[in-house]
């Protein structure tokens, strides 16, 4: 009875009015206590206020499992993903939902997002043009089709093309009319072969930059034809693939396109909601405000005290809109996570999330992250920082957004502290930010043991604004550049800088005063002792992109974000499926003969690899490699490069490179290796020189990998467990379920081995069970 009780009261804290001092209950688990404004989809509501106000929020409906809330949802995954994602949440929650409550603290395999089938992001191949008006069988999922066999039949050839075709997208690969036979007269077709797209090879391109090969021979196919009956029978078939099949990337086979973008159509729109009930909300204080006066301390030391207000300031439609996507979130992914922030008086001040997607994301590539302040810097209508990271392909991912109603310490440092708390504290060991000295602050109070940097893109982008009035602006421009791009010793840099300064006569700019007294924090030459992972620009022609860049503009307004949310995070992820594809079906096309070049190409991914391609390649501008000197075990060499200037002139540059032959360490003074995460072409130089013929793997990283994220290369140290904690288990326990989930789902017999093991887990908890009764 105390079991079903407590279940009830768990269950209801969403939506209880405290009695006390009439505010609303919120149910973020384990809320420190600067952190009690942790709200539910149920008390949302408190956006629409613009003081204690009537305000609507969503009914609660009654649920009598709560477990159904984690369940992978039916549209986003396959048959054989559905099936093991509920096995293994069920034993996830035999053993922690009895005594805990199913919080947005929860890592859920549901993260895969629905695509947005209108672009083409498509696999290289002559596909047949024909596919299907809709998804045929599409709609019943549920149950298991049958595998083509000989003797089936088909009333036409359209009908037998569609069913190998869903057959091919379930199982995770795409089909093509290979071959066609016709009689001559009537030039009627009575026999097909439908092969897989990677059937076959193509033909040798003679263009610069061809495409990369995606076939590979699959002897995969099924061959119909029509006999007396005027029906259309398999007479072959052949099921066994040379290559992996992925039912998670079927959506970009073009055999499949038309099928996708049928059912989305068909699809009815969500329904708005409509029944609502009114609370009046009261909140106190989060922090202890001090005065209300805005200081805004600007990078020059200058302070304007602005006397505006202190909370987002939200148009008609904008509450509402927000408000719809976090209750729709929270409803169909209990993974998602977000926590708002309220002045005394109920007005919205700051607002943090993050999606499933970001979560899981974050607890790969957490190693550096970007936060992205361009639309507070800009003075755009919606006040968004974003948290950015980047993935195994060097793509950046998103870890996390919010809306920031004041820019100063006090809200940075809740923003900051939102963001560790959805994170479970794990903390970042680079930060990059743009030139803030509020948000600087911030960052020296909640990661006081982080590197943090300013962004050198985000300086140069205001060379023109601060220096386009000045005389010999060009040559000033120039200078500056030289100094921060091709400085190798921080020597080098403080004599071009001087130069520059000296020459032009700006010993009195302020800004330049400024940017030299904090040069240690985004000059390169100063930060080669960090690991960026390619997240700050090392060259001249660099450019570096935001998350949101071609979403957000200066008058994006909130609704319209959160319109374009989705279809910016939907296009990213799909973007990542397909370089996972290419990654992991794609032969890579060698352009040396370099041992270096084909050793990493089994290990990289293909945006990674085609990165250190390039300095392969480089080695054959390098030349004239020497020993300098040897102290112990350790040899110092000069390596000469030919590089590009200006226009088209070439100088010779040297290059100091340290090699320990006993630790197989070595080090380039161009710091390559620290800035993008591969080694130069003047350390291979240096090896090759000694006759190394592979890349020591200290100098491989595993986050480059192909496989990186399904291998979960996590260090999770069992004697760091809190054995009460078990929002902590919960997570950990979906972690390692989600390899489970997407290995099992690659083929059949994975799939019936995945969900022999979860169904034998589950007995052994029902017999612990037993014995414990």
């Amino acid at each position: 009875m105390c079991g079903r009780e407590g279940k009830r009261r768990a269950l209801d804290s969403e939506r209880l009015i405290d009695p006390v001092w009439r505010g609303c209950r919120f149910c973020l688990c384990e809320i420190e206590e600067n952190f009690e404004v942790g709200s539910t989809s149920w008390a949302l509501i408190m956006m629409l206020m613009r003081g204690s106000v009537d305000s609507p929020t969503c009914r609660s409906p009654e649920s009598k499992d709560q477990r159904n809330l984690c369940k992978p949802e039916c549209d986003s995954q396959t048959f054989l993903q559905r099936q093991l994602g509920q096995n293994s949440l069920l034993c996830i929650h035999r053993r922690l939902l009895p005594d805990s409550v199913i919080t947005m603290e929860e890592v859920c395999l549901n993260s895969e997002p629905v695509f947005d089938e209108g672009d083409d992001y498509e696999v290289e191949g002559d596909c047949s043009a024909m596919g299907c008006d809709d998804e045929t069988g599409e709609n019943c999922s549920k149950k298991e089709r049958p595998e083509p066999t000989v003797g089936l039949e088909f009333d036409s050839f359209d009908e037998a093309y569609d069913f190998y075709n869903v057959y091919a997208k379930e199982q995770g690969f795409g089909i093509r009319v290979s071959n066609s036979w016709f009689r001559s007269k009537r030039k009627e077709r009575y026999r097909a072969k439908l092969s897989c797209s990677s059937a076959g090879f193509k033909k040798k391109s003679e263009a610069n930059n061809p495409r990369p090969e995606t076939r590979t021979g699959c002897p995969a196919m099924v061959v119909i034809r029509l006999v007396d009956s005027k029906r259309w029978r398999i007479v072959d078939v052949e099921l066994e693939h040379n290559h992996q099949v992925n039912p998670q990337i079927k959506r970009f086979y073009k055999s499949h396109k038309r099928m996708i973008l049928a059912a989305k159509k068909a699809q009815p729109p969500p329904e708005p909601v409509t029944e609502v009930h009114t609370i009046r909300l009261h909140r106190r204080a989060l922090m202890n405000t001090g005065c209300n006066v805005y200081l805004n301390v600007d990078e020059r030391g200058h302070v304007d005290h602005v006397d505006h207000f202190k909370h987002l300031e939200l148009k008609e439609g904008d509450a509402l809109a927000v408000y719809n996507y976090f209750c729709r979130m929270k409803l169909t992914n209990p993974n998602f996570f977000y926590l708002m922030d309220l002045d005394d008086e109920g007005r919205l001040r700051n607002v943090f999330w993050a999606d499933a997607r970001s979560r899981v994301a974050y607890g790969f590539f957490c190693d550096t992250v970007t936060i992205d302040t361009t639309c507070l810097a800009n003075r755009y209508e919606i006040p968004l920082i974003s948290f950015v990271g980047v993935n195994h392909h060097g793509q950046s991912v998103l870890l996390g957004c919010g809306f920031l109603g004041h820019e100063s310490m006090e809200y940075f440092v809740w923003i900051f502290r939102a963001w560790i708390k959805c994170m479970q504290g794990h903390l970042p060991q680079v930060i990059i930010s743009d030139q803030n000295k509020p948000l600087q602050s911030a960052v020296s109070e909640v990661f006081p043991n982080a590197r943090h940097c300013y962004n050198v893109c985000c300086i140069t982008q205001r060379v023109p604004e601060r220096l386009g009035g000045l005389q010999g602006y060009e040559a000033i421009k120039r200078q500056l550049n030289k100094a921060v791009y091709n400085s190798l010793k921080i020597a080098e840099f403080e004599t071009s800088w001087a130069d520059m300064i000296k020459c032009h006569g700006l010993g009195d700019n302020k800004w330049l005063q400024t940017l030299y007294e904090e040069r240690q924090a985004w000059v390169p030459v100063y930060l080669k002792d960090i690991f960026f992972v390619g997240m700050i620009p090392i060259q001249e022609d660099e450019s570096l992109n935001a998350f949101f860049d071609g979403y957000v503009h200066k008058h994006t307004s909130f609704k319209e974000f959160v319109d374009k949310y989705d279809l910016a995070l939907h296009r990213k992820h799909m973007k990542e499926a397909m370089a996972d594809l290419e990654s992991t079906n794609s032969s890579y096309e060698l352009k040396t003969r370099c041992n270096f070049e084909v050793q990493l190409s089994k290990v990289y991914t293909k945006e990674i690899f085609r990165k250190f391609q390039s300095e392969v390649e480089g080695m054959y501008s390098c030349f004239n490699t020497k020993q300098l000197r040897v102290n112990g075990q350790i040899a110092t060499y000069i390596v000469k490069e030919r590089v590009e200037v200006a226009g088209s002139e070439k100088e010779v540059r040297h290059f100091e490179v340290l090699y320990d032959t006993s630790q197989a360490d070595i080090r380039c003074i161009c710091s390559l290796f620290n800035y993008k995460g591969y080694l130069c072409r003047h350390a291979l130089n240096v090896l090759n020189y000694n006759g190394v013929e592979e890349v020591p793997s200290r100098y491989i990283l595993p986050r480059w990998g192909k496989d990186y994220k399904r291998r979960g290369l996590l260090d999770h140290n069992s004697g760091d467990v809190d054995v009460d904690n078990r929002i902590y288990w919960h997570n950990l326990l979906y972690r390692y379920a989600i390899p489970v989930v997407e290995v099992g789902a690659q083929s059949s017999d994975h799939y019936k081995i995945a969900l022999q093991e979860l169904e034998e887990l589950l007995n052994k908890f029902n017999l612990a069970e037993d014995n414990l009764v």
